[in-house]
């Protein structure tokens, strides 16, 4: 898929404290009638939705959105006896919010651009090397176990290294101002080294909050 395949007005779906990058697959439980709409409407189409996430500001049903988000491709789809609609999302690409377009739809749509983020669907290279990612690892091990998170990050060295990065800012238990921050890196190294600061950032806050004064 290149830039001039994907819409340019796509259905987004605000969900707090949760990004999705590119490569990366997302199964999502859908039962609420505005998103049952949405995906229903974007499988007679494109088969895309935005995933973004709502700021702390704006109405309440209605909160401002995030500038960057990421577009993804519904490729698996299954309506349960209850009603709901079980999908899984690829992630194809990043996109930055233009405007909110007027709608009489339940959902929210933008008009996006995808430009900035070409190298999503462009061939890699500047991948980090997997040693880069020892420090995070090991990092990650000790901000999961003190969070109270058991996860088996084995499984993530079966993934390529782009795909092993993109994943741990997913699962992260970190806020919803720092996922943003690692959504919106520019490249995997820049997020890398977004990574290693807000862990550090976390560690040295346990040390200080461990340490008797």
């Amino acid at each position: 898929m290149n830039i001039q395949e994907l819409p340019k007005t796509i259905p987004v779906f605000p969900l707090s404290n949760f990004i999705m990058f590119p490569e990366t697959t997302v199964p999502l439980n859908i039962f609420e009638p505005r998103y049952l709409q949405m995906v229903n409407d974007s499988m007679k189409k494109h088969r895309m939705i935005g995933m973004i996430q709502p700021k702390k500001s704006g109405i309440l049903k209605k909160p401002d959105l995030y500038e960057i988000g990421c577009a993804g491709k519904i490729t698996s789809f299954n309506e349960t006896e209850d009603g709901r609609i079980l999908i899984i999302l690829n992630g194809i690409c990043r996109f930055k919010v233009k405007s909110e377009t007027n709608s009489e739809k339940l959902y929210r749509q933008c008009d996006v651009e995808y430009e900035d983020f070409m190298g999503d669907i462009t061939k890699k290279t500047n991948e980090v090397n997997f040693s880069d990612l020892n420090l995070i690892l090991n990092n990650m091990k000790t901000f999961f176990k003190k969070q109270g998170y058991i996860v088996n990050l084995k499984d993530l060295e079966k993934k390529n290294l782009s795909q092993t990065l993109n994943d741990l800012s997913m699962a992260s238990p970190f806020s919803l101002e720092e996922k943003q921050i690692l959504l919106e890196s520019q490249n995997i190294n820049i997020r890398k080294e977004k990574m290693e600061q807000i862990l550090k950032n976390y560690i040295i806050d346990e040390f200080e909050n461990t340490t008797i004064q």
